[in-house]
């Protein structure tokens, strides 16, 4: 069988989410749960990001978080999904979208940019090396800038075969493009608690890292349901400081 090499795989992600882009923006926004999911959301990460005013959400997505953040902060989004940016542009908010690698947002970003937080949710779980994406994030921080990141342990036993959903290429689109092959170079995806998340936190070298439990998040959960497809998770925040220098 013909090995998938790093960029056919990032081309086979990168199509998939661009394909996922509206219905996953859409089961966000409406529903019976979506204005408490935003009210939710929105004081999860306020009050994470604290007095700092610029905010870099990194794996943006169709913008959800950034969009909700963009009200009382200055927000810039990036995602390496050209249709995950296309919708998130389509919202009309105040957040600035670029196309970007959230692994290397240098390179998307003006030489000068600092920011005083930056924002992750569903994001850490997909990457090869998370460790080394944190440290990339923590070089476009002011000192005693934050990093606020929301994760759940997604698939503790693998992905299993009814995990089916909304996309133009065909409801096995997830299996396919996150294959045993893909979710074996991804060691955040099969965790089975919030431990490794926190363990990358302080591998990176971010300081008075501290985990919070969302368990609001499951009462939602069980109130009104998940995506189809999907199945409820415990998800939590973890949050790491840079250092000042000084």
């Amino acid at each position: 069988m013909k090995t998938q090499t790093t960029a056919s795989r990032n081309r086979a992600i990168d199509d998939y989410w661009s394909g996922r882009a509206h219905a996953y923006h859409r089961h966000q926004v409406t529903g019976e749960r979506a204005q408490l999911d935003r009210e939710l959301w929105t004081a999860v990460f306020t009050d994470a990001i604290g007095p700092g005013r610029g905010v870099l959400d990194v794996g943006t997505g169709s913008g959800y978080v950034a969009n909700l953040l963009a009200a009382n902060f200055t927000v810039t989004g990036i995602d390496r999904s050209p249709g995950m940016i296309e919708q998130a542009r389509g919202h009309n908010g105040n957040a600035e979208f670029l196309i970007g690698d959230a692994v290397n947002v240098r390179s998307a970003l003006p030489e000068d940019a600092r920011f005083d937080a930056i924002t992750s949710r569903y994001l850490l779980w997909t990457l090869p090396d998370p460790v080394a994406a944190i440290r990339e994030w923590m070089s476009v921080l002011r000192p005693g800038g934050r990093v606020i990141a929301v994760d759940a342990p997604w698939f503790p036993h693998g992905i299993d075969d009814s995990m089916l959903v909304e996309t133009p290429d065909g409801p096995d689109a997830f299996l396919r493009t996150y294959n045993p092959d893909t979710l074996a170079t991804l060691p955040l995806a099969t965790a089975t608690d919030a431990s490794p998340y926190v363990e990358a936190f302080e591998k990176a070298g971010l300081y008075d890292v501290s985990l919070t439990p969302l368990p609001q998040v499951t009462d939602l959960d069980r109130t009104f349901g998940v995506a189809p497809g999907h199945e409820s998770r415990p998800h939590f925040l973890v949050t790491g400081i840079v250092r000042d220098p000084s």
